[in-house]
C-alpha cells in the first residue's frame, strides 16, 4: 500500500498509525494536505513530522502530551523505540543540510539510508592504507558485508540516515546531511592513536574542499593519554571545525583521547526508559573525569534505532523471525525482544558510541540554522541547551541530557539577535517587564513569510526578565522555543530572557 501523504509504502496497519492520533495532530495534517481524510490513513514518518510540527508551534509541553497520550510506546515491547528526532525534541525545519559531517570509525557500509534516494557519502578514506575514493557507492571490501563495517553503519546511521527503509520513520536528525567517511581499522584490527591521529589530520587538509563543519568520533585508541591526537583536534576546532567525541561505557572516573582532549565535545550517556518525559531519565554508565570537566553533556545511550548490516546471518535471522511473528509465533516474539529487533531492518544499539553522534547530528541542525557559529560558541549553546538530571553527579553528566529543539532555537537566536516567533498572526509585539510591561513593546518584523523578529529592547542592562508575546494585539502567546519559564502571578507563566552583556 502507498502512504497518501508521501507515497511511500506502508502496510495497512502502519497506515492505521493516523486513527488513533489527538485531534492537533488531525488537524495539522488536514491542514497540511487539503482533502485528506483520517480514513485514508498516514505512516509513522508522517506523524512523526506532524508532531515535531506541534513542538515547533506550541513548544514542548504540548509534544509530548501528544506523544504520551498517543505513541503505543511499551519500553520492552518489539515496535517500542521512539524515533530519535522525536526523543530530542528536533526541530523538523533543519536536517543539515548544506553541512558535511566527517564520521571516523572503523568501517562503513553504502547503507540505503546513506545513499538512497541521493547517495549523500561525498568522500570514503582508509586512512591506514592511504585508499581514497570520491562520491562513492561502494569502496574497496564493501560489497562484502563484514562485521567490523557494523559499528561505523550503525553511527553514521544514527547521526544521518534518512530511515529510507523505515520509510522515513527511524531517521537521524542530520538526515540530509553529506558526509564524509574516514575508516581507521588497522590490518590487524586495531584501532591505534596513530590512526585517529591521521584521520584527523586529513580532515584538516581536506575540510575546506568538502565543506566539512563537524567530525564524530565513537571509537578511542590506545590506552592513556594522546598530546599529538590532542594536539590534532585543538588545530581542527580552530580551523572552525567542531568535533565530538564518545566518553565510553566503562562507567569508570578514566577517558582517553578523543574523549579526553580539551577541545573535544565529550558526550555521556543517558538512559531516558523510552518514554517522552525528560523527569524519568537516568544518568548512564559512561566514562567520566571531573578534573577533566568532562563529559560537557550527555545524550541518549539506550533505545537509539540503527540498521542492521545488510547481506549477514544477523539481517536474514531478523527477516525470518518478524514473518514469523505475523503469524503468531510466541517463540519468534519473545527472540524478537531477546535481539531488541524494532523492524525487520533496525534494532536497538546501546552505548556512548550512539550517544555521540546524536549530539553531531544536532550541530550539524545548528549549522544549518546558523553558519556563522564557531565551534566554541556551539559548546556554549549545547551546555546551555541541556537540562541536569536529577540526583545525578554533575562530573558524570557535565550539563545534563541535551534538548536538540532548544540547541537548534538558541543557534537560529545567534543568527538573528533578538526575539523570534514562527507563525501566521499579522502583528507580533514583545512586551516584558524592562520596561514593566509599558505598550506597546517591541515591534516585530516579518522578515520572510511567518518569521518575525523583534529586536532586544534599547541599552537593556544585564539581567533576568520576563517577557510574552503579543498577536494581532490581542492574544498572549509564550515562546514556544524557550522552555524557561516563571509564574506570571495570574495563574499563567512567562519567559525568562537572560540577558548578560
Amino acid at each position: 500500500m502507498i502512504c497518501p501523504l508521501c507515497s511511500g509504502s506502508a502496510t495497512a496497519n502502519e497506515l492505521d498509525e493516523a486513527g488513533w492520533q489527538e485531534q492537533d495532530v488531525i488537524a495539522r495534517i488536514a491542514h497540511a494536505h487539503p482533502g485528506w481524510r483520517t480514513e485514508d490513513g498516514a505512516c509513522p514518518a508522517c506523524v512523526q513530522q506532524a508532531l515535531l510540527e506541534i513542538l515547533l508551534e506550541k513548544g514542548g509541553p504540548a509534544l509530548r502530551d501528544s506523544v504520551q497520550r498517543v505513541w503505543p510506546i511499551d519500553p520492552a515491547g518489539v515496535y517500542g523505540a521512539l524515533p530519535t528526532p522525536l526523543r530530542m525534541r528536533a526541530d523538523p525545519r533543519f536536517t543539515g543540510r548544506g553541512v558535511t559531517l566527517a564520521m571516523i570509525d572503523s568501517a562503513f557500509y553504502p547503507h540505503p539510508d546513506l545513499v538512497s534516494p541521493r547517495n549523500r557519502i561525498r568522500a570514503w578514506v582508509n586512512v591506514c592504507t592511504g585508499e581514497e575514493v570520491d562520491a562513492p557507492t561502494q569502496w574497496p571490501g564493501s560489497g562484502h558485508p563484514a562485521p567490523e563495517q557494523w559499528h561505523g553503519l550503525m553511527t553514521t546511521a544514527v547521526a544521518a540516515g534518512n530511515g529510507h527503509l523505515s520509510h522515513g520513520l527511524y531517521r537521524g536528525i542530520a538526515s540530509d546531511s553529506e558526509l564524509v567517511l574516514i575508516q581507521v581499522r588497522d590490518r590487524d584490527g586495531r584501532i591505534s592513536n596513530g590512526s585517529i591521529q591521521r584521520a584527523i589530520c586529513w580532515i584538516q587538509r581536506n575540510a575546506l574542499r568538502l565543506g566539512i563543519r563537524v567530525v564524530n568520533l565513537s571509537v578511542a585508541g590506545d590506552a592513556g593519554m594522546s598530546g599529538l591526537i590532542d594536539d590534532a583536534i585543538r588545530d581542527l576546532v580552530n580551523d572552525g571545525v567542531t568535533v565530538v567525541a564518545a566518553a565510553g561505557n566503562d562507567g569508570v572516573r578514566r577517558l582517553v583521547s578523543p574523549a579526553a582532549s580539551p577541545d573535544s565535545i565529550t558526550v555521556g550517556g543517558v538512559d531516558d526508559h523510552n518514554v517522552f518525559d525528560a523527569d524519568e531519565a537516568e544518568v548512564w554508565h559512561s566514562n567520566y573525569d571531573g578534573v577533566l570537566r568532562k563529559p560537557e553533556l550527555t545524550a541518549p545511550s539506550l533505545w537509539v534505532a540503527a540498521p542492521l548490516l545488510p547481506g549477514t546471518r544477523e539481517s536474514a535471522e531478523a527477516l525470518e523471525l518478524f514473518q514469523r511473528r505475523k503469524h503468531g509465533d510466541p517463540v519468534a516474539e519473545e527472540e524478537l525482544r531477546r535481539r531488541r529487533l524494532v523492524r525487520p531492518e533496525y534494532q536497538l544499539a546501546e552505548g556512548t558510541s550512539f550517544a555521540a553522534p546524536i549530539v553531531s547530528s544536532v550541530v550539524c541542525a545548528m549549522l544549518e540554522a546558523n553558519p556563522t557559529l564557531t565551534p566554541q560558541r556551539i559548546r556554549a549553546l549545547l551546555e546551555h541547551a541541556s537540562t541536569p538530571v536529577e540526583g545525578a553527579a554533575r562530573e558524570r553528566q557535565g550539563a545534563g541530557i541535551l534538548d536538540a529543539g532548544h540547541a537548534v532555537a538558541l543557534a537560529e537566536s545567534n543568527a538573528n539577535p533578538g526575539f523570534v516567533f514562527r507563525g501566521e498572526p499579522r502583528t507580533v509585539q514583545v512586551a516584558g517587564s524592562w520596561n514593566n510591561w509599558a505598550f506597546p513593546g517591541l515591534e516585530a518584523t516579518e522578515v520572510r513569510t511567518g518569521f518575525f523578529v523583534a529586536p532586544l529592547p534599547p541599552s537593556l542592562r544585564p539581567g533576568v526578565y520576563a517577557y510574552k508575546f503579543l498577536l494581532d494585539g490581542s492574544k498572549w502567546k509564550l515562546d514556544p522555543r524557550n522552555p524557561d519559564l516563571v509564574h506570571d502571578g495570574f495563574g499563567g507563566h512567562n519567559n525568562i530572557l537572560r540577558f548578560a552583556e
